[in-house]
């Protein structure tokens, strides 16, 4: 917390999008109505938090994430981040808000913009948020965070499609952390990669949260993975948040049948 205040607070956060009634159905004839994809999310987060946030493919953990880094617009709800209203953040406050909350996205090929070279790519948030830094102090600045994420500074003039899965997540990671930020959500980060990439990629962001005393919100569809990192997790269905609690709670004493059918799902390894 910020004295003894939340570092994020969430207030029934709603979001819904407008559906049609059939495929065939022009565009010309309107919308058939609106699904709920987000229903009354209410949350808060300590500084230092990792929130493990876990639910099945459409229960509305992206949507979430894209509306708590505010990539997409809440119709109805109420977010305060480092004590300042976020939703109605505008000009030169957003600017300064936005800079402190940043996004791994789950693809990192596609989030990551084909034609610029790495040096360009992890080095973009300075050039927006901190322009009086030079091309050459943001190079040098890109280079030092690719090293804290494992990756030679050799890295700075290569394109995206040089590098395997793991390294462009890597990448993904360099430029979300490049302007030291307050909060990290990391949405389904290893989703994409092989089992021993994504174990590597979890380690990276626990010794990174702990390096550059992050805050972290860990989106993912398996309780296993969360169950690495998170300080406590929240399973999401059907766009409202069932369970709540600290990891080892919620993980050895689910109390929703739908976080025990969850933990059900994992294959156990035969002894």
């Amino acid at each position: 917390m910020i004295g003894d205040q939340p570092l994020l607070e969430v207030r029934d956060l709603r979001k819904s999008f407008a559906v049609r009634s059939g495929l065939l159905e022009s565009a010309d004839n309107g919308a058939f109505g609106r699904a709920m994809v987000v229903d009354g999310v209410t949350f808060s987060m300590a500084k230092g938090e990792t929130l493990g946030l876990v639910g099945e493919s459409g229960c509305g953990k992206t949507t979430l994430a894209r509306m708590i880094v505010r990539l997409i617009e809440p119709d109805s709800g109420e977010m305060r981040f480092r004590g300042h209203d976020w939703l109605g953040a505008r000009g030169p406050e957003l600017r300064t808000l936005r800079s402190r909350i940043q996004m791994v996205f789950q693809d990192p090929l596609a989030s990551l913009n084909a034609r610029m070279r790495v040096g360009a790519i992890v080095g973009e948030p300075l050039a927006i948020h901190e322009s009086r830094l030079g091309p050459m102090q943001r190079q040098t600045r890109a280079g030092q965070m690719l090293e804290a994420v494992g990756l030679g500074a050799d890295s700075l003039a290569r394109y995206p499609h040089e590098f395997s899965g793991g390294q462009r997540q890597r990448i993904g990671i360099a430029r979300a952390l490049i302007l030291r930020p307050d909060l990290v959500v990391a949405d389904e980060p290893v989703s994409a990669l092989d089992v021993s990439v994504g174990a590597q990629i979890l380690e990276l962001l626990e010794r990174l949260r702990r390096e550059f005393s992050l805050t972290l919100i860990l989106i993912s569809h398996s309780l296993p993975v969360v169950a690495q990192l998170a300080t406590r997790v929240a399973v999401m269905q059907g766009g409202r948040f069932v369970e709540c609690g600290p990891a080892d709670q919620v993980l050895r004493s689910p109390q929703h049948p739908y976080t025990r059918a969850l933990l059900a799902a994992v294959p156990e390894i035969p002894a």
